[in-house]
This record gives C-alpha cells, sequence and structure tokens, in this order.
C-alpha cells in the first residue's frame, strides 16, 4: 500500500504552560503596554530584553513587534538614508529587500550558491557599492561567517544580520547575530519562539541601541529599559530621533519568556528530526542535499533540497506528487510569487538584473517547514514520500 503524510505542516505545538500562565496575569492586571507598570516593577517586556542579550551575549536588545520592524529599525539606526544602497542576499524572504524600500534605500542583489548561502566572491566584487550589508541567514543557512568578516572589514561595510531563521543557532560557537553590528531576530508563529508577531534587535553599540529604542517609540521612558544604555547615550539622540512607534508588549513578551528558557531544547529537538530527513534523503539520484559545514551550529526548523539541472515541469510534477501524499513542498523557482515563496525578480519595488547563478539555484530549490509537532518517525515517513517521488520523476 502506498503510504501517506497525515499530518499539518503549520500546526505548532501549544504555547506552555507557564507563558498561558503569565500572560492571563498579564491580562488580569490590565497592563499590557510596556510603560505601564506599577511603582517599582519590572514589566514583561523589560525583563524579557534583559533574558534575551544574556542568551546571545549582547550588551543592549530591544523588543519590537516584528522582525520586519527589527530590520527597517537596524538599518535607520545605523545612518542608512533614503537613496542608499544596501546589499542583500538575492535568496531571501520579501520582508528582507521590504525594510530596505520601507526606508527608502535601494537593495543591491548579492548572489547566492548551491550551499544557499551568500556568494562571498560576489559579496567581494560588489562590496564597494554599498556601505551596509543586510546579511540574510535564509532558511537558517549561514555562510562562513569568519570568512565574511573580513571582506566585510577590508571594505568597511557595516553588517546587519538577519536571524529570522536562525535564532539559537550559530557559527564557530557564536550566536547568530554576533558577529555583524547588529542581529534581528522574529517570534512569529513559524520561527524559533511563538509570540505570533514579535522580534528582537541586539547590538553592542550604545548610539545605535539608544537609537533604535527611540524610533521603537519609548517618547522619554527610555530608562525604564533593563537591556538599553544609560542616559548619557540618549542626551542628544532623545532631540533628533523619530517615533516609528513599533514596541512589543507585555503580553507578548510574557509568552515568550517561558520559551526561551527552553530555547536549546527545542534546537535539539528540531535537529534530530532535520537529521532524520537528511539521512533518508542521501543518495537519491538527480537530488542534491544541501551539505552543513562542521563550524555551523544550525537550527533544523525547515529543509531544503535540489533538483539542479531539472526542467522546471518535472520539478512541478515532484512537487505534486508529494502534495498527493501529504506532504507539501515549496518551490522558489516559480516566475510567479506563491503564498512566501518569491525571487529577487518579483519585487518590483527593488530594481534588479539576471542572476544567472543565482536562477539556477532557485530553479530547483524544494523547501519545507520542520514543525515540531512531526514526530522523527513522521520525518523517516515524509523522506520516504520524497525518496519515492523523486525517484520516479527523475526515472520516468
Amino acid at each position: 500500500m502506498t503510504e501517506r503524510f497525515t499530518g499539518s505542516f503549520t500546526q505548532q505545538e501549544p504555547i506552555p504552560d507557564a507563558a498561558i500562565d503569565a500572560a492571563m496575569a498579564v491580562l488580569k492586571s490590565g497592563r499590557l503596554h510596556r510603560y505601564n507598570t506599577a511603582p517599582g516593577e519590572h514589566g514583561e517586556t523589560a525583563l524579557l530584553e534583559q533574558e534575551f542579550a544574556a542568551e546571545v551575549g549582547a550588551k543592549y536588545c530591544l523588543a519590537v513587534a516584528s522582525g520586519g520592524y527589527a530590520l527597517a529599525t537596524a538599518l535607520r539606526a545605523v545612518g542608512v538614508a533614503p537613496g542608499d544602497a544596501v546589499l542583500t542576499n538575492a535568496f531571501t524572504l520579501a520582508p528582507v529587500p521590504g525594510s530596505i524600500a520601507a526606508v527608502g534605500a535601494v537593495p543591491v542583489f548579492v548572489d547566492v550558491t548551491e550551499a544557499l548561502t551568500i556568494d562571498l566572491a560576489d559579496l567581494e566584487a560588489k562590496a564597494d557599492q554599498a556601505k551596509v550589508l543586510l546579511l540574510s541567514h535564509m532558511r537558517g543557512h549561514s555562510c562562513d561567517m569568519d570568512a565574511l568578516m573580513e571582506i566585510a572589514a577590508r571594505h568597511g561595510l557595516t553588517v546587519i544580520e538577519d536571524c529570522a531563521h536562525t535564532m539559537g543557532g550559530g557559527w564557530n560557537n557564536v550566536p547568530s547575530g554576533r558577529h555583524g553590528v547588529v542581529g534581528c531576530y522574529s517570534t512569529q508563529t513559524y520561527k524559533h519562539l511563538n509570540s505570533g508577531e514579535g522580534g528582537f534587535l541586539v547590538t553592542d553599540d550604545a548610539q545605535i541601541a539608544a537609537r533604535a529604542v527611540m524610533l521603537s517609540g519609548s517618547y522619554m521612558l527610555f530608562e525604564r529599559h533593563l537591556a538599553a544604555p544609560g542616559p548619557e547615550a540618549f542626551e542628544q539622540i532623545r532631540y533628533e530621533t523619530p517615533n516609528i512607534s513599533g514596541r512589543m508588549d507585555n503580553l507578548r513578551a510574557a509568552i515568550l519568556r517561558p520559551q526561551l528558557q527552553h530555547l536549546k531544547k527545542q534546537v535539539d529537538r528540531w535537529n534530530e528530526r532535520y537529521h532524520v530527513l537528511e539521512d533518508g534523503l542521501r543518495g537519491v539520484p538527480g537530488l542534491t542535499l544541501v551539505e552543513r559545514p562542521e563550524a555551523e551550529q544550525i537550527v533544523g526548523s525547515s529543509f531544503q533540497f535540489l533538483l539542479l539541472g531539472w526542467d522546471a515541469q518535472k520539478v512541478q510534477e515532484v512537487v505534486r506528487r508529494c502534495a498527493d501524499r501529504g506532504v507539501e513542498l515549496k518551490w522558489f523557482g516559480a516566475a510567479e510569487p506563491v503564498a512566501f515563496t518569491s525571487r529577487y525578480d518579483s519585487w518590483r519595488y527593488a530594481p534588479s538584473t539576471p542572476l544567472p547563478q543565482t536562477d539556477r539555484v532557485l530553479a530547483g530549490l524544494l523547501d519545507m517547514r520542520v514543525p515540531l509537532t512531526f514526530s522523527p518517525d513522521d520525518c523517516a515517513l515524509i523522506a520516504r514520500i520524497i525518496r519515492a517521488e523523486v525517484s520516479a520523476v527523475y526515472q520516468g
């Protein structure tokens, strides 16, 4: 009998009881706004910022309304102005070039490799075109960060890391987000902590942190932060920085704090499932796995493989056949955007020229979520289904 998977690729685990209890306490208090605190009280958002800063080893942390807001705030805080060019990966999700466009800047796309990471040779070639690199660790894949930072140092590039898919991971035991001057994270439902929407910005730079706090809408309440610079950092910045409100609230922070305590355990669970999928798909004719470097500490919350050089109709046939057996794959090679998948040439607010190397990678790239509602046995079944359908189309 033909095997079929019946699970959901979008169903997350329940919010932990401790987080529900904390959220109920905030609701009962009525003090959801981050600055609405009782005398002598530290709000949930301020405490979360302090705890996340400690988690990644940063001096300063700001909790905000979304990962995309964190990216745009980081760009503004490092001084990106309208009309400036900003380098970024050609393979990413729309909020990354969207954040560049949101501040009036212009994305300059850098090629990606078959490892699904930014092409360091193309970065070197384009480094003099901009002063800032918004680096996307897309779908959890980190490039050689030591080599990238050497390029950035040679060219005077300021690096902002988009860590929406790498929270809990790292490179050479340095947490993701801690190589660049700013690290940005997401707590949207499909990321590694779940508050529906939300995000973080971390940095060791007091001036950048102070600008970010003011941009987020602190008014003159910045002294209520526990993971922000002292009042001296705000002395001039508070008069010069516009309020672009995007604060996290105490309800979402309360939901996140208990989850943060278990992040390392969750990373281990994701990686167990990832490696089951990887082992199950190794050696399939026509299918290329993305080999992970030893220096990379991964978080396997999604899985990608490549059908390099395949005809588009055959790639679509694999997607269709897997879907018929309950396995939901996303293809990044479609000419038109579908759901969250889109190509660099889909974002018509961002000028682009053809990138043949990236086009070849995206044409064969298939992606799927790996929620923790899947068991390792589920992942073994999914791998068997993909293996069978890729083999059938390849041989046919």
